[in-house]
């Protein structure tokens, strides 16, 4: 772990991985909640956490050394769930590198739980995990210049949908009428760091 002051009221940690980052995000909340941190915003990525609006980085830095971040722990919510169509254009070519039909990418896809890593790249757009690593694909070698609203896509261990039609160069392999986004509702995101989300096959109860 790396802690990095970013101006006088901000620190960035550094960690080995997406699992550490979520770990020390999960931390960094109930330590809020407990009264024993502060911070007014707790913002995971990749492998970083950033704390914005901290007192004193650097006195924050130097308790962060002598922490022990427990295991990531189980969401006990219920979990968000996202009708989809697995009807992507990708899904043929997702289905070769697996070594399945194309009907299997669907069944693994939709019985797999997920978990939001990080939020960014647009309002509403979750990285999420929770395919084993053997199914990890690479982004398209030519990125699409308009990717539709609700796309379901891989890249990396990642899944996500994108809110909005944007360029993109994840692999397509389903699409969901499910709004990601929308700033009249409250919260605007449908998800958030943490979050459990399953994705459901169109017609399935």
């Amino acid at each position: 772990m790396r802690a990095l002051a970013v101006g006088g009221h901000a620190l960035l940690v550094e960690v080995s991985s997406g699992e550490a980052a979520q770990a020390l995000h999960a931390e960094l909340l109930r330590r809020r909640a407990d009264g024993d941190l502060s911070a007014e915003e707790i913002v995971p990525a990749a492998r970083t956490v950033l704390l914005d609006g901290v007192p004193d980085p650097v006195r924050l830095a130097e308790r962060l050394a002598a922490w022990k971040i427990p295991p990531l722990p189980a969401r006990t919510e219920q979990a968000v769930e996202i009708p989809v169509r697995y009807d992507g254009p990708d899904l043929a070519e997702v289905a070769a590198r697996w070594g399945v039909p194309p009907r299997e990418v669907a069944e693994i896809h939709a019985a797999t739980e997920f978990r939001v890593a990080f939020c960014g790249f647009a309002p509403g757009f979750g990285y999420l995990t929770g395919l084993p690593s053997r199914y990890d694909v690479p982004r398209r070698a030519t990125p699409r210049t308009a990717v539709p609203a609700g796309s379901v896509g891989l890249a990396g261990h990642y899944t996500g949908v994108y809110p909005r039609s944007s360029p993109g160069g994840w692999q397509l392999i389903g699409t969901t009428d499910a709004v990601l986004w929308d700033h009249r509702r409250e919260p605007a995101a449908l998800l958030a760091p943490g979050t459990r989300v399953r994705f459901v096959p169109a017609g399935r109860s």
